[in-house]
Formats: structure tokens, C-alpha cells, sequence
């Protein structure tokens, strides 16, 4: 935004003062800063947004602060050789990425889930039940209907336990156990290959050492 003052007349200095004001809700400035685009020189505002310094006729001056446009006009005193005004500017517009947040759970909460990891009973005929009853267990071996339901409990268990890790790396990022980004928690996981009944069993202590020391190789193998 350009502006030119009027009623100029010939000034050897010229005193300009006045507030730089946000268009939409009134707030200080601590960034605020006036730069004499002319003779290449800046000086800092006051934070409320007040500012006074001399310049002379015929200055390109602009109003600089972060986040906001940036205001420009041309030095034309009026008949006192000075210049009073509220130069009003406005915020540029963020434009942010798509950020997914997950809820950070606790370490007692991922405890008690890493305990309750358990795969879906689904019922198979062994042992002397088979000679008892041979039909269900040919029917268990060979259908299709139980094959999957031992499939799809399989992989709901798998979920669960890949929630769980999840949560887990979720939470050592965050208190800066290591650095790895969200889209290396597959990778990771994969590569962890945890044993389930050390996921279900470890303490606290012994299950951070062991995927921190994953970690150092993991990282290690991706640099080379």
C-alpha cells in the first residue's frame, strides 16, 4: 500500500509522528520498525505502536512490522513541516497444512493397554478333543468361515498392538526420548519386530532401553 501526503510545501526537515494501528483490534507492536527506504536507514517503533523521527522532503518511507503488510508513502509535509497521522495496517493472511493430532496418552493408560493386549479366543478343537470329535475339527481345519474368523482376529490383534506401539513412540518424542517423525512409525515398528509377550510383560524401564537402542540402529541402517 502506497500513500502520498499532500499540501507539501519546501521543508529542509520534516518531523513525522503518529501511531501505526492494526485495522482490525487494537494491540501493540514490539517488531515495529520505520524504515527511510531513500537514505537506507531504520529505526524501531515504540510498542505501542507510536513512533517520531525526521526525514526529509520527498523520503520514500515505509512501515515494517512481521505478519503485516507493509505500508508505503512518500514524504510531503504540510505547512508546519511536520506530518501526524494513524497509519492503519493489516495482518497477513496464514495459510497453515493439514496437521492430524493424536491425543497423547499417558504411561499408566499405555500400560494398562499393553497388559490388556490379547488375541480374540476363537475356538479350535486339539488334543483328545479331536478324537471326541473329529467332524468339528475337520470343519475348523478346512472352512473357509473359520479361517477367516481366525484371520480377522489375528489382524485385529496386530492393530492393537501397532496402537499400542504407536502411543508409545508418540510419547518418547514428546519427551525428547528420541526424534523420529510420524511417517517413520511403520518403518520403525516393522523393524522392531517386539516379541508380544515382552510388549504385554516389560516394566517401564526395560521396554524404553530396548526400542532407544532399536532406535540407534534403525537410524543408523537409514544413514547408510
Amino acid at each position: 500500500m502506497t500513500l502520498t501526503l499532500a499540501n507539501a510545501q519546501d521543508c529542509d526537515r520534516v518531523l513525522i509522528s503518529g501511531k501505526v494501528a492494526d485495522s482490525l483490534r487494537p494491540q501493540g507492536f514490539y517488531n515495529l520498525m520505520i524504515v527511510n527506504r531513500t537514505k537506507g536507514k531504520g529505526v524501531f517503533g515504540m510498542p505501542s505502536g507510536g513512533f517520531s523521527l525526521y526525514v526529509d522532503e520527498g523520503d520514500s518511507i515505509t512501515f515494517s512490522i512481521k505478519g503485516y503488510e507493509k505500508v508505503d508513502y512518500i514524504v510531503k509535509a504540510d505547512s508546519t513541516c511536520r506530518l501526524n497521522n494513524i497509519f492503519y495496517i493489516t495482518m497477513i493472511p496464514l495459510e497453515f497444512d493439514e496437521v492430524v493430532i493424536h491425543p497423547l496418552k499417558t504411561l499408566s493408560q499405555i500400560q494398562e493397554e499393553r497388559e490388556a493386549l490379547a488375541m480374540r479366543e476363537t475356538r479350535m478343537v486339539t488334543g483328545i478333543e479331536v478324537l471326541r470329535s473329529p467332524i468339528t475339527a475337520l470343519y475348523e481345519r478346512f472352512s473357509k468361515k473359520e479361517q477367516s474368523k481366525q484371520l480377522a482376529a489375528k489382524l485385529t490383534y496386530q492393530d492393537k498392538q501397532k496402537g499400542v506401539l504407536q502411543d508409545l513412540l508418540r510419547l518418547y518424542v514428546v519427551y525428547d526420548i528420541f526424534d523420529l517423525s510420524e511417517s517413520e512409525f511403520d518403518a520403525f515398528i516393522a523393524f522392531l519386530n517386539i516379541d508380544e509377550d515382552f510388549l504385554k510383560t516389560a516394566s517401564e524401564l526395560e521396554l524404553v532401553t530396548f526400542i532407544k537402542d532399536k532406535f540407534e540402529h534403525f537410524k543408523l541402517l537409514n544413514q547408510n
